[in-house]
């Protein structure tokens, strides 16, 4: 294991500082174009990589991202660790950190398990996706909208649908961005927390952004991009047996992006053709979808990098 003279962690978007924050998405965008392909700063690191719940882009992203700047990699499915036995997570976080560097978790629960894996010493923690939160997720939406923009102060979004933990962490990044609008549209019952609204709001009307959450899709607003997500969030099931029917109105179709003006259209996959969004917007002109997955691998190098730094 190296020897470490600092290390960071990545639970959620409020971990970072505004100058980390914005630094991660520039670097997300130079992996994205070429300009650090050299780049090993991982050689001589171990990462390992736990998944409790399916995962296609975040998992392989961050496992190619480690390969990729050098480190070495193990694999850990939802039931190879002892906390399925009754080890607590706290002894679980002392045994992995005097062997590992960086330990990436996608979780079944809350946000204090990853808290608790975070409280020692010597190996980063990034949250690959909690149940509320998807911070890695927000930088690679960010760094998507900056490669294509070459900005992200002053853009404006409108995401429709169910308000989940990707919303919540896009919502906390976005209003860290002067000038800024995130107009959120989710169902009824459904929205993004309001402990998340209230606080980028506020984030928000310090730089003269803007934070708002309706649960219609009456009067949409003039933005730059659409965004949505699937309706039945990975590992989740909705108690409602009628929930696909206060869902319906808030598909993204092609009368959405005209009423918006949008010339781009986001989504974090996987998608549901006919659900959330129809296949004439996800696979036509305005869709930057599958790009923006792959800037899940870039934005994964940018965090490894980040959280390893001053290691050696």
């Amino acid at each position: 294991m190296s020897a470490v003279t600092s290390r960071r962690h990545l639970i959620s978007v409020d971990d970072l500082a505004d100058s980390e924050l914005y630094d991660l998405v520039r670097r997300g965008a130079e992996f994205a174009a070429g300009h650090a392909e050299d780049a090993r700063p991982l050689r001589e690191h171990v990462v390992g990589i736990l998944f409790r719940k399916t995962s296609t882009r975040t998992r392989t992203a961050f496992s190619a991202g480690a390969l990729r700047l050098g480190a070495q990699i193990i694999g850990y499915g939802p039931d190879d660790l002892q906390q399925n036995t009754g080890e607590t997570v706290e002894d679980t976080a002392r045994v992995l950190s005097g062997m590992l560097d960086v330990l990436v978790a996608r979780t079944t629960g809350p946000e204090a398990e990853l808290r608790a894996l975070a409280d020692q010493q010597t190996m980063a923690v990034i949250n690959a996706m909690s149940a509320e939160e998807h911070p890695t997720q927000a930088l690679a939406d960010l760094t998507t909208l900056h490669r294509h923009f070459g900005r992200v102060d002053g853009l404006r979004v409108l995401y429709a649908g169910e308000g989940n933990n990707s919303a919540s962490a896009l919502t906390l990044a976005l209003s860290r961005y002067a000038g800024t609008e995130l107009h959120l549209r989710t169902p009824p019952g459904y929205g993004v927390h309001p402990r998340y609204v209230e606080r980028a709001s506020a984030e928000a009307g310090r730089r003269g952004g803007l934070v708002e959450q309706r649960h219609d899709m009456a009067d949409l607003p003039e933005v730059d991009v659409v965004y949505t997500t699937r309706w039945q969030t990975t590992g989740t099931s909705k108690p409602d047996p009628d929930w696909r029917s206060v869902f319906d109105p808030f598909r993204v179709d092609d009368a959405v992006m005209a009423a918006t003006s949008a010339p781009v259209f986001l989504h974090d996959l996987p998608a549901h053709r006919g659900e959330e969004v129809t296949a004439s917007v996800l696979d036509g002109p305005l869709s930057l979808a599958f790009g923006q997955a792959e800037n899940k691998y870039h934005s994964a190098r940018a965090v490894l990098e980040w959280c390893t730094a001053g290691t050696g």
